[in-house]
């Protein structure tokens, strides 16, 4: 993936030079910044175990036809109004299944998960996805996950890219309780311009902006922005960007050794210790879905001082779950 994105930067300075104004350009980018596909890695079935299916239908705006999402829904039962319930954004590249493992751990952290597929990935409905229709997407499962849920706390998660659509999702609904965003970015100029090339001067060549650094200052909600240090994709500097620029109350969680793909594992005790101090989500409501039924009862965490917006460090820790993308 990482290989993809550098071409990102190469083939934009090429197109720019040799194709600027051509309606192809950002169809192209499209293509690029997506990767759209209805592939996961891995055995699938395995890895979505437990979890149920799921269809969002709504009309398009932006096509004027009917659409269709394919979901994946990870749920506790029973549900009470002290359950938590995520709307899950992936990146690009592979379908919902492959973001799986990540999908469990949320779940372990408290969640109930909705977790989607953009049109043009997987089971969705097929075409190039864009920006635009991304967050439409977005909010057609917002909507629907309101409208199942209406007494829960009601969380947006985004992984990368994903991290770029929840930021806007949460700065045009006023109805969530926070905003998670990891691996993440400040938009994709910044990501280009961390690239080999990107001394050139591509950002007036791009179409699709992702200009969450924009986006966030509208959001209402507490923002947790995760980054790992090892992160050789989106360099960490740009989760700190976003972050800054952020006015709600926020917790910027940077976790030594987490790569693009692992900081959800690796980062577990952060996030757990983030989303008690700035969510104030219950620690033993986490850790007992982590946990065999019979097993002792988890510690509880030692309380947290009311909270500031600051960062928090822990050190890497192995994980035997693999990574998702």
């Amino acid at each position: 993936m990482m290989k993809r994105w550098t071409l990102l930067a190469s083939v934009l300075s090429l197109c720019a030079l040799l194709a600027a104004g051509c309606s192809t350009f950002d169809e192209q980018q499209r293509e690029w910044i997506f990767q759209p596909s209805d592939r996961s890695w891995g055995n699938t079935a395995t890895m979505t175990e437990g979890m149920q299916d799921v269809w969002i239908d709504f009309q398009s705006s932006i096509s004027g036809e009917p659409a269709r999402l394919h979901g994946l829904w990870l749920g506790g039962a029973p549900e009470t109004t002290d359950t938590p319930v995520l709307l899950y954004l992936h990146g690009a590249r592979y379908n919902v299944a492959g973001s799986a493992p990540r999908i469990q751990r949320m779940h372990e952290l408290g969640f109930s998960v909705l977790a989607i597929d953009y049109r043009g990935f997987g089971k969705s409905s097929k075409g190039l996805p864009s920006e635009e229709s991304a967050r439409e997407d977005a909010r057609a499962a917002w909507t629907w996950l309101a409208a199942r849920h209406p007494r829960q706390h009601r969380y947006i998660f985004g992984h990368s890219l994903g991290g770029a659509i929840g930021i806007d999702l949460a700065a045009h609904v006023n109805d969530e309780s926070g905003t998670i965003v990891e691996s993440t970015f400040s938009s994709i100029a910044d990501v280009v311009s961390s690239f080999k090339w990107g001394w050139l001067p591509l950002g007036p060549f791009i179409t699709q902006r992702f200009e969450a650094i924009n986006t966030v200052k509208d959001i209402g909600a507490p923002l947790l922005v995760v980054h790992g240090t090892a992160d050789s994709l989106i360099n960490p500097t740009l989760g700190r960007k976003l972050y800054d620029a952020a006015t709600v109350p926020k917790l910027f969680v940077l976790v030594e050794g987490g790569s693009h793909h692992n900081t959800n594992s690796v980062g577990e005790a952060q996030y757990r210790a983030a989303l008690t101090q700035l969510f104030r989500m219950k620690p033993d409501s986490m850790m007992a879905r982590s946990q065999p039924k019979l097993s002792p009862p988890a510690l509880k965490l030692p309380p947290v001082p009311a909270m500031a917006p600051q960062d928090v460090r822990g050190e890497a820790r192995a994980s035997s779950v693999p990574a998702a993308i």
